[in-house]
């Protein structure tokens, strides 16, 4: 990608720290939803129906969310959904405070909270490149930094922060929680509002999800960047059902040591969410991409031969450090090349394909770990992601991203004023 563009928007640090403090409160919830769940039951099915409602929104709404997201003002949404998602937690925590919290309401909260999660990420990822301008420069440099924030505050400060809080009392995590929505709200709320890319088209809102979906599926570059995040969830999926297990028995890693090693991958995905534009730069876009997915797979590789602690750890610090710089470049690219009005509905759609692929690794992580030996899922795993890159390569290459950022120019791009709307239009053909 090339671009003369410098300087994010102020407007962008205030989406930045909305984010920040929005991840640090999933980060809480991440820890602190299920221990609150195994205060009131040791029914592991239970257990799992809580954690499982929460991606049931994507698995059921995916593709019409992102239909009226696209019919929706994006900023409006965003605060819309986290000043909802606030409100609804008053009502586990007041459930908690009176002691009448219950495995069906956490299950219900979990599953609305989910939704709301829904419409607000497709609508931030469809605001973002309204924001900047579609500038690609621009998309990687401020991804870089929305994923580091997250990663940083999910996955380091949000889970410890949860625990404790929740030895203060079951509703103090629920409150800390709602806090951090309401923060956000009011801070996205104070962001600049961009207007709809087109005026409301009168179609039905399963026809314009269909026509979003095929946007996606009849268009290569796009089908790739789908497929690297459904079929990688497959595979870590394959790998986290037996991960605890693994360290375990094969590394004699103890309980403390196990949160260490997901430290380790946890500071790869930062360092690699840091990397990604220079990746980008250096080697092409296209290219960063198909390096990055070849770095995944070779170290799930390292992680199954691990013969001790430290090389596993080390081989999940890499693992890491290409799903982050993944995560940057990918919906990067993703955003500055589809059309505005498209934009939610292509985002969600391949959100929804990554969300149903997780389950299904999950199921084959248990499977090949019970009928042969617990390290063929991450065997199976690398093999799974090695081909993917092959796959995929030709499709996400350096020649079809940038036909793809041409055709993507305001003059005669797709996303011009002149465009057709994408129902009675098929996607460019970039092959």
């Amino acid at each position: 990608m090339t671009s003369t563009a410098r300087k994010l928007p102020a407007g962008f640090g205030r989406l930045w720290t909305a984010q920040t403090i929005s991840s640090l409160g999933d980060g809480v919830m991440q820890a602190a939803l299920p221990l609150i769940a195994l205060t009131l039951t040791r029914d592991p099915m239970a257990l799992a129906v809580v954690s499982a409602a929460g991606t049931l929104p994507w698995l059921l709404f995916g593709v019409l969310g992102g239909a009226l997201v696209d019919r929706w003002d994006r900023r409006r949404t965003m605060w819309a959904m986290d000043a909802a998602r606030a409100v609804l937690l008053a009502v586990p925590a007041a459930a908690a405070a009176l002691d009448v919290l219950s495995i069906p309401l956490l299950a219900a909260v979990a599953f609305l909270l989910g939704l709301g999660g829904l419409f607000f990420d497709t609508a931030a990822t469809a605001y973002l490149p309204d924001l900047l301008g579609r500038e690609p420069v621009l998309l990687e440099r401020a991804n870089s930094r929305l994923r580091g924030a997250q990663t940083a505050m999910s996955g380091f400060a949000g889970p410890p922060a949860g625990s404790a809080l929740l030895a203060l009392g079951r509703a103090v995590p629920l409150l800390a929680d709602m806090v951090s929505f309401l923060l956000s709200a009011l801070l996205v709320r104070s962001l600049p509002a961009i207007p709809r890319p087109v005026a409301e088209i009168r179609e039905s809102l399963l026809r314009q999800a269909r026509a979003g979906a095929s946007y996606v599926f009849r268009d290569r570059l796009l089908l790739g960047l789908a497929l690297r995040p459904a079929v990688g969830n497959v595979a870590f999926l394959a790998v986290e059902t037996v991960l605890a297990l693994f360290a375990h028995d094969r590394l004699g890693i103890d309980t403390y040591g196990f949160g260490l090693l997901l430290t380790a991958e946890a500071t790869g995905g930062l360092l690699g969410a840091g990397i990604a534009s220079y990746l980008g730069r250096r080697l092409g876009t296209g290219t960063a991409l198909t390096c990055t997915a070849a770095v995944e797979g070779l170290a799930i590789l390292g992680l199954a031969a691990a013969p001790n602690p430290y090389v596993a750890g080390l081989a999940l610090a890499v693992c890491g450090a290409g799903m982050g710089a993944t995560m940057v470049l990918g919906p990067s690219l993703r955003q500055a090349i589809v059309p505005a009005h498209l934009m939610g509905r292509v985002a969600s759609t391949s959100r929804m394909l990554a969300m149903c692929a997780a389950p299904i690794g999950a199921f084959l992580g248990g499977w090949l770990a019970t009928t042969y030996d617990i390290r063929t899922p991450l065997y199976a795993a690398a093999v799974l992601l090695l081909a993917m890159t092959a796959v995929t390569a030709s499709m996400t290459s350096n020649r079809r991203v940038e036909a793809a950022l041409r055709a993507a120019a305001p003059a005669g791009g797709p996303d011009h004023p002149a465009s057709k709307d994408p129902a009675q239009e098929s996607a460019p053909d970039l092959l």
